[in-house]
Order: structure tokens, then C-alpha cells, then sequence
């Protein structure tokens, strides 16, 4: 049983949507802040998200 794309894209979409403020570039802080903004069971479903909010906010500061 694996962890679909679309599940950690739309957990990340709908954070970055409503708390936006709270995240930053950098993933440790990021993953502090899914610990306690969102109840996520499982720390690789945690750090796959994390990641991909990092990504997000990395590729719009660059364009």
C-alpha cells in the first residue's frame, strides 16, 4: 500500500490555501509547523507533504 501523488498534493494545496503565513522555505520548519497545524498520523505522509509545501513555496519565490 504506497501513498498516492494526489493525496500529499491536495493535503499541501489546501494548507498553502488557508495558512499560507505559517509555512516558509525551509522543510524542518515546515514539518514543525504540519505537527501541529495538521493531525497527520504518519511521519513519511508528514515529511512527503512538508516537502512538497517546501517545493511549492521555493518555485513561486524564483518566478
Amino acid at each position: 500500500m504506497g501513498i498516492k501523488p494526489s493525496y500529499i498534493k491536495t493535503v499541501g494545496t489546501e494548507l498553502l490555501n488557508k495558512q499560507r503565513e505559517n509555512f516558509t522555505n525551509n522543510f524542518d520548519e515546515n514539518k514543525q509547523q504540519l505537527g501541529s497545524s495538521a493531525v497527520i498520523e504518519s511521519k513519511r505522509v508528514r515529511n512527503r507533504i512538508a516537502g512538497y509545501i517546501t517545493r511549492k513555496i521555493n518555485t513561486r519565490k524564483r518566478s
